[in-house]
């Protein structure tokens, strides 16, 4: 028989996230080792459980969940989605314009699946979530990386970004609150974006999954709203952060702008809904209890609240440590901290934090494994309670001291 290989069209597509560190932290495992994994923001290993009401709907609609739904959402579900928007002022959103996915995962998977032709340029931040790199080459485009500023608080570079628009550009991708780096972007800096798209006629497509973990006075804006009639804008959002329901997988996208010039896209994106058949029944019950109910998520982003506290305390923590610099998160779950290239000249980032989890059983993810250019900075979850992460930032701190010395 012959040799059965992967597909041509994985290489180049790379997940680090859950990538060979992962694997040999399995292999620490299997050895006995116990790891603390912060590499991933997954909510419920570090007890943050889903508010009860979305539990209670969910058990009460499964003797009617056992079938599949429409393709693109049940009937509820989108209408609470577009109900959200309208009561962001964004009116033009309707329950047509809604697709329900198993995640906002899959959902970028279909999106570029469907738009990215051979060849197409998509305008990606660096340093992103890795799956926008990975779906835009999966699906033959080129993912084209514009550098956020980490002096100027990881805001996008505007003059980059026009610097790299070429006439196969199609899309340009916003992560607003920003994975990794925790940035949440003012209304200039969107409105800048959006109008950079405009300019050139591109596709805007706004990954606003953290949209609601938020610190302190900054404020999240709708790219949508800055995009209007003229620009169409896909928000991609679900409920697996805010709501602490991340293997419910309950996402979606939510499409703005001039839909009567997206009409033959949209037809291939419900032709790619169709082919999955639908989303998790049983989570999409959970996104209109969700949408509509109390907010609990507004207590863990608050003073006192755990999503705040973590993320204060791992700043100050890693600000510390002698080489280490840390711009402070306005959002979202992650610390993106910087490492010295003076006092740390690291070669290769993957390498080291592999050295790191041997070493002190933490697993964190390196930086180019979210496109960043330069191999000097890691992610780490700030999910765990302050205990646990007062112990792993420690560790850390103590690994970084053995390379000094």
């Amino acid at each position: 028989m012959r040799l059965v290989t992967q597909s041509l069209k994985l290489r180049g597509v790379r997940y680090d996230v859950r990538g060979p560190i992962l694997e040999e932290a399995e292999r620490l495992e299997a050895q006995g080792h116990k790891i603390l994994k912060l590499n991933i923001g997954n909510t419920a290993p570090f007890g943050f459980d889903a508010p009860d009401a979305i539990l209670a709907d969910m058990i009460h609609n499964l003797p009617e969940s056992q079938g599949y739904s429409d393709s693109r959402g049940i009937y509820s579900a989108r209408t609470a989605v577009a109900q959200y928007y309208q009561s962001h002022g964004l009116r033009q959103i309707d329950v047509e314009d809604v697709y329900i996915g198993n995640g906002v995962s899959e959902l970028i998977s279909m999106v570029l699946t469907t738009f990215v032709d051979e060849g197409n340029e998509v305008l990606v931040p660096a340093p992103d979530y890795p799956l926008w790199t990975g779906a835009v080459t999966l699906a033959g485009g080129t993912a084209v990386h514009y550098r956020c500023d980490e002096a100027n608080g990881w805001i996008p570079d505007l003059a980059d970004i026009e610097a790299k628009i070429t006439a196969n550009t199609f899309a340009i991708v916003l992560i607003n609150p920003n994975n990794p780096t925790g940035a949440v972007y003012g209304a200039d800096v969107v409105r800048g974006l959006i109008d950079i798209a405009r300019k050139h006629d591109l596709v805007v497509m706004a990954d606003e999954i953290y949209e609601k973990i938020i610190f302190d006075d900054h404020v999240h804006h709708h790219a949508a709203t800055f995009a209007g009639d003229d620009v169409l804008c896909l928000t991609f959002s679900g409920l697996s952060k805010a709501y602490r329901v991340c293997g419910y997988r309950a996402g979606w996208v939510a499409v703005s702008g001039p839909k009567h010039l997206a009409t033959d896209f949209l037809e291939g994106l419900t032709l790619l809904a169709n082919m999955r058949m639908c989303a998790n029944v049983p989570g999409q019950h959970a996104i209109q209890t969700a949408l509509g109910g109390y907010q609990s998520v507004n207590e863990l982003i608050v003073p006192g609240g755990r999503f705040y506290e973590q993320s204060k305390l791992a700043w100050n923590l890693l600000n510390k440590i002698p080489g280490v610099s840390c711009t402070e998160p306005q959002g979202a779950l992650y610390c993106f901290p910087k490492l010295d290239p003076d006092v740390y000249p690291i070669e290769d980032d993957q390498e080291f934090v592999i050295d790191l989890l041997r070493a002190k059983k933490i697993l964190v993810t390196h930086g180019t494994g979210f496109n960043w250019f330069e191999p000097d900075h890691f992610r780490l979850v700030t999910l765990p309670n302050v205990e646990i992460l007062e112990e792993a930032i420690g560790r850390i701190a103590a690994y970084l001291e053995s390379l000094r010395e």
